[in-house]
């Protein structure tokens, strides 16, 4: 991939833990507009790898470059602003609030400078201005005054994209987003995210749900005891004699999709 459509790079990246090395010289790229999966059996080393990403752990070698800058030991602050951004970094939703004022709040703590940031914005009507047309973007503008609590499940996990599409991001990491859902949720939110890429937004998508990983991905990396041994579209992934190697008889849904 050549240099200017990388948007990530993760290039040789290490983690032990002890005698055990959760990420073993793990390398990818993600293009700038493709939404790209990241996938593997369980133990794979696959919330590590994602937790040296998005800056929650440091790996012990190994570079991670955001859009040509070099972010390997930047904090997760420094990651946010840059534009890469992780869905549950963001602060859980606020649920005695409406809908609305979740969103509200959560665009009102990106603007610098602003004492009590979090009253200022329930009295800003260019904020809610914004957090209306935020609530369209992920589906839930006919919920804008429900308390945020009383949100079935899947709608509480559209509204946790919201709260992070507040903070602007270039790259947005998703893990699982379609844990926990039934088969109507995970359709609305496979769409919503049809609707994100549609927009151009990158995505980097951990998801054990492989129909959602096979209808929604440019790319995807399949993770196996920490390496990652192929990189490439979907189709030749369930070509890959490795990937389906790893796979057999551990992973009915990934062999059904394969």
């Amino acid at each position: 991939m050549a240099e200017s459509q990388a948007l990530l790079r993760v290039q040789h990246l290490v983690k032990r833990f002890g005698a055990l090395a959760a990420t073993d010289d793990a390398s990818f790229e993600v293009a700038r507009g493709e939404v790209h999966a990241l996938i593997g059996p369980n133990g794979a080393g696959k919330t590590t790898l994602i937790h040296q990403i998005s800056g929650a752990l440091a790996p012990d070698a190994g570079q991670i470059v955001f859009d040509g800058q070099d972010l390997t030991r930047q904090p997760m602050a420094r990651r946010v602003q840059a534009g890469l951004v992780r869905s549950y970094q963001i602060t859980s939703i606020f649920k005695r609030f409406s809908v609305l004022d979740n969103l509200a709040l959560a665009l009102q703590a990106r603007r610098p400078g602003r004492p009590s940031w979090w009253r200022s914005a329930l009295r800003d009507e260019a904020v809610y201005a914004q957090a209306q047309a935020l609530l369209a973007r992920i589906g839930l503008a006919s919920q804008a005054d429900r308390v945020a609590g009383s949100l079935a499940h899947g709608e509480q996990r559209q509204l946790e994209v919201g709260l992070a599409l507040a903070a602007q991001p270039r790259l947005l990491l998703l893990d699982e987003p379609m844990a926990g859902m039934g088969p109507d949720e995970s359709e609305r939110m496979v769409a919503l995210l049809h609707s994100l890429k549609a927009e151009g937004l990158t995505l980097l998508l951990v998801e054990h749900d492989m129909d959602a990983v096979f209808r929604l991905a440019d790319r995807i990396s399949t993770l196996v005891f920490g390496r990652v041994i192929a990189s490439d579209t979907p189709q030749a992934i369930r070509e890959h004699p490795e990937v389906r190697k790893a796979y057999l008889g551990e992973d009915e849904e990934l062999e059904a999709a394969l």
